[in-house]
């Protein structure tokens, strides 16, 4: 099986950034117990802050920004990788000129049931 990046049709997730599922096991027919997908953050813009219930790894394959993971803050570049751990409270801001694009790896596999969206009233 090959993916087309481009083929597969964008969403915009909870966490309010674009979203293309790559694989995941609830909606195609392979033995894999994680979801990967591809997401991106346009310039100057931030995910919302969320959680999830399981581990969650980013590989940034295009751009710059600032990870926030609970209370720490890191810079972040194209080849960095970022583990988040399970429950903790997360979110991405792009701090460049261009999209940040990065892929999204969740195991077991993401389901809206684990995630938890931090609203701007919360």
């Amino acid at each position: 099986m090959v993916r087309k990046l481009k083929a597969i049709e964008p969403i915009i997730a909870g966490d309010r950034s674009l979203l293309r599922e790559i694989l995941h096991p609830d909606k195609l027919a392979v033995d894999i117990r994680y979801s990967l997908a591809y997401a991106s953050v346009k310039p100057q813009s931030r995910t919302l802050p969320h959680k999830l219930q399981h581990t969650e790894v980013y590989y940034i394959a295009r751009g710059r920004g600032r990870i926030h993971i609970d209370n720490e803050i890191e810079e972040v570049t194209e080849t960095d990788t970022i583990y988040i751990p399970p429950g903790a409270v997360q979110f991405l801001e792009n701090t460049g000129q261009q999209n940040l694009e990065f892929l999204c790896i969740v195991d077991p596999a993401w389901q809206s049931r684990i995630e938890t969206i931090s609203t701007p009233t919360q």
